[in-house]
């Protein structure tokens, strides 16, 4: 058995306009053609496939057979890719980035993200996107590395050489042990008093900031590389820690979490940083996604 023939991205084009049309006449009037031509092309097409994809017999209209149906649904993908395909290189004419990379701070809000991403892809809907999440030092190192073309990162107690950095907001922390844990006893707790405890900390995977401690008070830490382990830490009652606001709003509302009133807490909020790199500064469409982190209320 012989294999089919290929169609070309026309005669595709064809098949779906007389569809939409509802007959031969009606597509040539759209694509300003004669009838003899569309009828031509739509014969070649069945020709090279090996397949009738319409019922002329015994029907005023042509419908489409089982195998024309099949086709026309391949003949859809096949031309919105090639739509796809001259949107993209029209962006890249005007300037536009074939792909952008963003690493986020794992404490930046879901919300804020989801919102500046939804919008991204609307303004931009052929740029593909990258994300990584990371933690602290992480970011930079994403960033600097190139992996990344732009960060949303939160403060970093050292300089780094090459790197623009815009502010865009800050996350509330709040220090928080489950319920029974000695530090959540109702009242305000003497100067000194967590360092006696665990305290569960987020550590660094990265070696940018190294040994660099971030609203550390207590003298024993269990160091965790990640967020939701030790959420998970916190509301088993192992140590206590501090916490992005909007990730225990519920569980302080349901009492699964307390609040705690420690004196000697250093650390309210988490500043929030756009960067990138002075070498390499966004283009288009990764500045429009840094401006409109930076504009959200």
């Amino acid at each position: 058995m012989s294999n089919p023939g290929t169609p070309t991205l026309d005669q595709l084009q064809i098949l779906l306009c007389v569809v939409e049309t509802g007959s031969f006449a009606a597509a040539a009037r759209r694509l300003n053609r004669a009838t003899s031509a569309i009828t031509y092309t739509i014969d070649n097409l069945e020709f090279q496939l090996g397949l009738p994809l319409f019922d002329r017999v015994g029907t005023r209209k042509p419908e489409l057979t089982e195998a024309g149906r099949a086709v026309l649904a391949e003949a859809r993908t096949v031309t919105h890719g090639v739509d796809i395909l001259r949107a993209r290189v029209k962006g890249l004419l005007e300037g536009l980035e074939a792909e952008v990379s963003v690493a986020v701070d794992v404490m930046l809000p879901t919300a804020r993200l989801v919102d500046a991403l939804q919008a991204f892809q609307a303004a931009f809907p052929t740029i593909p996107l990258r994300l990584h999440v990371e933690a602290l030092g992480g970011i930079t190192q994403l960033v600097t590395g190139k992996t990344a073309v732009i960060g949303i990162s939160g403060p970093l107690n050292t300089s780094v050489e090459g790197l623009d950095r815009r502010h865009i907001g800050a996350v509330k922390l709040v220090p928080v042990a489950a319920p029974f844990h000695p530090l959540a006893h109702t009242g305000r707790k003497a100067p000194g008093e967590a360092r006696n405890h665990i305290q569960l900390v987020l550590t660094d995977r990265s070696p940018l900031t190294a040994g660099q401690d971030f609203g550390v008070i207590g003298v024993k830490t269990w160091r965790l590389a990640d967020l939701g382990s030790k959420h998970a830490l916190l509301l088993a009652g192992v140590g206590w820690g501090s916490m992005p606001e909007f990730m225990v709003r519920g569980d302080l509302e349901a009492g699964r979490l307390v609040a705690l009133n420690l004196p000697d807490w250093p650390v309210n909020e988490y500043d929030m940083h756009a960067i990138y790199r002075t070498d390499t500064p966004p283009g288009p469409a990764a500045q429009w996604l840094i401006e409109r982190f930076a504009t959200q209320t």
